[in-house]
């Protein structure tokens, strides 16, 4: 394949077409999510980017995820859903705070059982 694009499609026909022919596989009907990210940036730079996937999938920015500093666009194909995501600076500044106590806790795991 000529690049991770052209792989990802193909594993996905591939993956369809082993489901389609062998019914007796189990799936889920849990969604199954592709998720794409723009490269970290500028948050104009990268909600722009976000922007012009949302013109070519037809699609609006999700005011759901606002909030919480994710500028998102996506959409479904019954249970699959493809997304674009850019996480904003200050979600990227709260996710690096919160994690960066995460050495520094130790749990007891010597319970009696």
């Amino acid at each position: 394949m000529s690049n991770d694009r052209d792989t990802l499609i193909a594993g996905l026909i591939a993956l369809a077409g082993f489901l389609k022919a062998h019914p007796q596989v189990p799936t889920s009907i849990a969604p199954v999510i592709i998720r794409a990210f723009p490269a970290n940036g500028p948050d104009d730079e990268m909600r722009a980017e976000v922007d012009q996937v949302a013109a070519l999938l037809g699609t609006e920015i999700d005011p759901y995820h606002l909030p919480y500093d994710h500028y998102m666009t996506g959409i479904d194909f019954g249970p699959v859903r493809y997304e674009f995501i850019a996480i904003l600076a200050t979600a990227r500044a709260r996710h690096a705070a919160e994690n960066s106590y995460r050495d520094c806790i130790q749990t007891d795991n010597t319970q009696e059982r």
